[in-house]
């Protein structure tokens, strides 16, 4: 009968010592939980970094007073419009120009979109622009297309404009 005690005891012991250390392991991953939702995960802040990078880069790009040799540089296969943009840095109305981004939504590792409005002289010329920035070499650029895009309308703005037509 001593024998059936001993086991009886040591199992209430054990089962006390599972149920004393038991809130202590579950606010122990309480703790963890909340701390982790306090601090910001890497992911968000290296998407924040990447959207600041972005932005830069956009902003850098647009702006009239940026070299023609840094914007090739920000551009996806900026060397095939070496020439468009180096023409257009002579122009007095792309001197007066700039980049507002308003958002940047990343939608791979490599490529995000960008919501921008052109701004000339202070002034919104094109607002609520989406384009495409692209990582190529470690650095994220105005996608080819994006730039292709604004091409059109200036051409098309160009073709309509009275000084433009016969």
């Amino acid at each position: 009968m001593r024998r059936i005690l001993t086991r009886t005891w040591t199992g209430r012991a054990a089962l006390v010592a599972c149920l004393a250390v038991l809130p202590l392991a579950v606010a122990a991953c309480g703790s963890k939980s909340s701390a982790a939702t306090s601090t910001p995960t890497p992911s968000a802040t290296a998407s924040a970094s990447v959207t600041s990078l972005i932005t830069s880069d956009w902003q850098t790009f647009f702006d009239g007073a940026t070299p023609a040799t840094r914007k090739i540089a920000l551009l996806q296969n900026g060397q095939h419009f070496a020439t468009v943009i180096t023409a257009q840095a002579a122009s007095p109305l792309a001197k007066a120009s700039q980049a507002q981004v308003t958002a940047v939504k990343v939608t791979s590792p490599t490529t995000a979109t960008v919501t921008y409005s052109i701004v000339e002289n202070g002034q919104v010329a094109l607002p609520g622009q989406k384009g495409q920035a692209v990582l190529e070499g470690g650095v994220w650029k105005v996608s080819a297309p994006s730039f292709q895009a604004l091409l059109k309308l200036e051409q098309g703005q160009a073709s309509s404009s009275p000084s433009a037509s016969p």
